[in-house]
């Protein structure tokens, strides 16, 4: 059964272009059903009904229930349920599009209603507090500076700071390229601020580090960020600076799109920026905005019941 898995994946980083965290996620999640699978005596994908699928999740709730009681600290949500469905329901349109498997039991599995959750941003004070130069300043500190500012104003995904190469900086004509979730390329514009972080830590990075590396951002040993490494640069500083009391590089993205969105940009426009593939996942920034402004509204009008 974990063959096919694996042929699952590699159809998403070749065909798909799947990022690695997507690819890693599907991964963990599908070879939990085939643990549970082997452990009832489930051998081959065409033996799978939609019983048994129906009989995993009920196992995985249940699972996500006991850990809640007894408080465990890494807990089952209904978030993990619904990824969990929904890469089951993508493996099989792949197995049966690809004519690996006759039926498709997951087609009949419903995706349960998410509950929406407002991102959360920091605020003008904590961005100005964040993004002040550290002291002293060293190859280390320009770098983490370097990926604070292009974090917060060009609104990337960690794994796409993590992988913009040199041949994508064009910094003469104030744009950067970046290489998203399924190989689509968009451009990001980028200010004066970001241009002299970028070219001021470039000044010493090849000199400090010693490196060959064609990506921009770097460890002090002059090799690609790998993905932990990237993950608390950027918490170290948000803890610094932050009062949010969960603390993500995600964070900065989120708040990339509220100010935008506060400050008047067309909701087209920020999706493109953050290479959302639909408007959909882009409106939540908008339900930001009408939160900041019925805020405002209750604090300032005099007829608002205050």
């Amino acid at each position: 059964m974990q063959t096919l898995v694996d042929d699952f994946l590699q159809y998403l980083r070749t065909e798909r272009g799947q990022s690695e965290n997507t690819q890693k996620t599907y991964s963990a999640l599908l070879s939990r059903f085939v643990r549970w699978a082997e452990e009832h005596q489930i051998a081959k994908w065409v033996n799978v009904q939609l019983k048994h699928l129906t009989s995993f999740l009920q196992d995985e709730r249940q699972r996500a229930l006991l850990n809640r009681d007894q408080k465990k600290e890494r807990k089952l949500s209904s978030e993990s349920v619904y990824l969990q469905i929904a890469a089951l329901r993508a493996f099989y349109r792949y197995a049966e599009n690809e004519k690996l498997l006759r039926a498709n039991p997951a087609e009949h599995l419903s995706l349960p209603r998410r509950w929406k959750r407002l991102p959360k941003g920091l605020s003008d004070d904590e961005i100005k507090k964040l993004l002040r130069p550290l002291t002293p300043q060293t190859p280390s500190s320009l770098c983490d500076q370097a990926l604070l500012e292009l974090a917060y104003a060009s609104g990337l995904r960690l794994s796409e700071l993590r992988n913009l190469r040199l041949e994508q900086l064009q910094l003469a004509a104030g744009f950067i390229t970046v290489i998203g979730k399924g190989n689509k390329e968009r451009i990001i514009p980028v200010n004066k601020e970001i241009i002299a972080a970028i070219r001021h830590y470039q000044d010493l990075k090849r000199k400090e580090f010693d490196t060959k590396e064609e990506v921009l951002l770097v460890t002090e040993k002059g090799k690609k960020m790998y993905p932990r490494y990237a993950w608390l640069a950027v918490n170290r500083s948000l803890a610094l600076s932050s009062t949010l009391d969960k603390k993500s590089p995600h964070v900065l993205r989120h708040t990339f799109a509220t100010h935008l969105m506060n400050n008047g940009a067309d909701l087209n426009a920020v999706k493109e920026l953050l290479g959302h593939s639909s408007l959909a996942a882009t409106q939540v920034y908008t339900h930001n905005t009408i939160e900041k402004l019925k805020k405002t509204y209750l604090q300032a009008h005099p007829r608002s019941g205050n």
